[in-house]
């Protein structure tokens, strides 16, 4: 009789879970269909989702519940009938930080579920010379104070995102070497969370800050592509590769070094032990020495540098173009790389790239025809990022808010009345 009972309560239990899971999954449906198809109705949801009026009243009131949906005004369908309320995505409850670690600058970037900007701030720091743990240190104060500034604005934080140029164990969210920071095996996830006092029930991502800009550019209404390469150009560059909308992260998860492909046996050692590597040839580094030489060894913002870069371009400075004409023909080497590898839809070029964009795509264009194997065919745009040098940071907060969407669920309950009240004071 015992065996009877306990497969009964096994039999519940799964049937639990699997009410669960489908209850989450609709919740998702909704608020998509709010996110992604404008102001909806109750009575039109339903119709658009093939789910019952019923069901959808009662996915919706969850939402608004948790702070994700509201409704405003009166809209009358065709000429009978009681007018349906509107619905529309609300989200300022939640909110998503995004965090950023370069060898110059920390940045920080907090958004609501609507994507509108609660925090934004962007520090020059040498995070090099100070050392990995003082590093997270500081990252964990200037996340502390936006998640502060959240609060005053009545969004709870459901989520971090951080990003970092290097190889990164994404779900111990362990930075397994970073070689432009000369940072190994550094546990960024139980840093922060320590230093943070957060619980487990507050997600912290760690990734590549070329993936998190790839996210950030794909997810761009600008973008029309599946298929994408993007190019970081900082200290280090590194590539974050979108196929069919997903990140391209390889069995390990550390695809993507295009910077560590080394393009000249006789080069510069790089960072990361090796000689001649594309990093060598194209990094903000290899700019400065070919283009501008008096900015080697300045501590300067990478942003600042690419702007003195552009500003000598536009003035006809000899040197300036010479330098970046150099840049843009080992970018079209790397790139040819990538194209002949990888056949996407198209390359964004981040960081200083897009800055001096007019500079060095032309040439870089030149050498990607010569060297694609497939032909014209395969040539693919190579176009300057939307986001720039915040592309990552961005990136960074998308990774959270698709979280969210994917299981609204996280949100707790009251959530939408706590965010209201505090907008009331």
């Amino acid at each position: 009789m015992r065996g009877h009972v306990d497969e009964a309560n096994r039999d519940n239990g799964r049937g639990a879970i699997a009410q669960s899971a489908v209850r989450r999954s609709n919740l998702a449906r909704v608020l998509g269909e709010v996110r992604f198809s404008g102001t909806h109705s109750r009575a039109a949801l339903a119709t658009r989702t093939g789910l019952t009026k019923a069901t959808v009243s009662n996915l919706v009131n969850e939402l608004i519940e948790r702070g994700l949906v509201r409704e405003t005004g009166r809209r009358q369908a065709g000429n009978v009938g009681r007018p349906g309320r509107i619905l529309e995505l609300d989200g300022g409850s939640s909110a998503a930080l995004g965090l950023e670690v370069n060898a110059n600058y920390l940045a920080v970037r907090g958004v609501d579920l609507a994507d509108r900007v609660l925090v934004d701030r962007r520090v020059a720091f040498d995070a090099v010379r100070v050392g990995a743990s003082r590093t997270v240190g500081e990252l964990a104060r200037l996340a502390g104070e936006a998640i502060a500034e959240l609060e005053e604005s009545g969004a709870r934080l459901v989520g971090i995102g951080v990003a970092v140029p290097g190889l990164v164990d994404v779900p111990s969210g362990t930075v397994r070497y970073a070689p432009n920071l000369y940072w190994q095996d550094v546990p960024i996830t139980e840093w922060l969370r320590r230093r943070l006092a957060l619980g487990e029930d507050t997600t912290i991502t760690v990734d590549n800050e070329a993936n998190l800009a790839a996210l950030a550019e794909f997810g761009d209404e600008s973008n029309t592509v599946s298929e994408l390469v993007y190019l970081t150009g900082e200290l280090g560059v590194g590539a974050g590769l979108v196929s069919e909308g997903g990140l391209l992260r390889g069995s390990d998860g550390y695809s993507g070094e295009i910077g560590h492909v080394p393009v000249d046996p006789y080069g510069r050692k790089c960072r990361c032990g090796q000689h001649g590597c594309l990093e060598t040839k194209i990094g903000l580094a290899a700019a400065a020495r070919t283009a501008a030489p008096d900015l080697v060894g300045t501590f300067r913002e990478p942003e600042e540098q690419a702007r003195i870069l552009l500003r000598r371009a536009e003035a006809g400075n000899p040197q300036a173009l010479t330098g970046l004409d150099e840049i843009g023909r080992w970018l079209g080497v790397g790139i040819s790389i990538a194209v002949n590898m990888l056949n996407p839809g198209g390359v964004v070029l981040g960081g200083y790239f897009a800055t001096v964009s007019p500079y060095v795509v032309p040439t870089a264009m030149r050498e990607l025809r010569a060297r694609t194997v497939a032909g014209e065919t395969a040539v693919c745009p190579i176009t300057a990022s939307v986001h720039g040098f915040t592309a990552a940071v961005r990136g960074g907060t998308s990774v959270i808010t698709e979280e969210v969407f994917r299981d609204p669920s996280r949100v707790p309950a009251g959530a939408g009345e706590k965010y209201r009240a505090a907008g009331d004071v």
